[in-house]
């Protein structure tokens, strides 16, 4: 059956499939701080949701819900070859990896900064400083290239999303922003994710992580999610921010790594 979207990724690396989901706005290039590493051990893809990044959109009329994107991911991983992998998603990406597993479509997860457990009013907030975000990503190109050349345009550009934007190079920094500023799925996912909680039981090895300094989903929603899921893993990450790929990628490959190897006896 032909994909919603046929889903650009990165894959490379062999052994057992590892899926990695970036969030709203964002691209595949999100993971390449950790990809290399996890390449070693695993067959990594790291996907362009549809809409986002180079991904298509999907066809005219289809929702941007979480069965679609769920369904859209099921259609890719058979094009790829794969069955249950492990997944790991931040934020967007993170809500769909657990969308996943209460599926019964991947082997284990590793969330980061998941959406889906709000407490009040923190919706709003995310959706406002994301809109923010989206609304300085429609400055003109020129405006886009000179900030990201300076230190100081960087760390504006990335202060919201990272706790260390200064560690991204003009081309992370323009290729993000230009990413923002194209996505075309961007409202619809805003629109549907701002009543959007998780609560779904999830029976495969789970690791939950969260940046005390997240600025677009507060670390206190990390309370939410070890009240829900009691069971699975909870993590915090001292310091890291909302998308802690740069922040703690050290960190972010030994949990990956441990929620494989937790998940190993249950993979069929």
């Amino acid at each position: 059956m032909t994909p919603l979207s046929r889903l650009v990724h990165d894959r490379k690396g062999a052994g057992e499939p590892l899926v990695l989901i970036h969030g709203i706005g964002h691209r595949r290039q999100a993971w390449y701080p950790v990809f290399e590493r996890l390449s070693e051990r695993y067959d990594v893809i790291a996907v362009d949701l549809a809409g986002f990044g180079e991904s298509p959109p999907y066809p005219r009329g289809v929702p941007y819900d979480m069965d679609n994107a769920c369904h859209n991911l099921e259609q890719n991983f058979a094009e790829w070859g794969i069955e249950r992998p492990h997944v790991v998603g931040n934020s967007l990406g993170g809500a769909i990896a657990l969308e996943l597993a209460s599926r019964g479509l991947v082997s284990s997860v590793t969330a980061l900064s998941p959406a889906g457990f709000f407490r009040r009013f923190d919706a709003v907030r995310a959706l406002v400083l994301l809109g923010l975000l989206r609304l300085t990503s429609k400055a003109p190109d020129r405006v886009l290239r000179t900030l990201a050349r300076s230190s100081f345009g960087r760390r504006l550009i990335g202060c919201t999303l990272y706790s260390h934007p200064g560690r991204h190079d003009f081309d992370t920094t323009y290729g993000d922003a230009l990413a923002l500023k194209r996505c075309t799925a961007f409202e619809d996912v805003a629109r549907r994710g701002i009543r959007y909680q998780f609560d779904q039981p999830v029976s495969v090895p789970t690791t939950v992580a969260w940046g005390t300094r997240d600025l677009i989903l507060p670390f206190g929603q990390a309370a939410v999610a070890r009240a829900r899921f009691p069971d699975a893993t909870h993590v915090t990450l001292d310091g890291a921010g909302h998308v802690p790929m740069v922040d703690a990628s050290e960190d972010i490959i030994e949990l990956i790594d441990a929620t494989v190897v937790r998940a190993r006896p249950h993979v069929r």
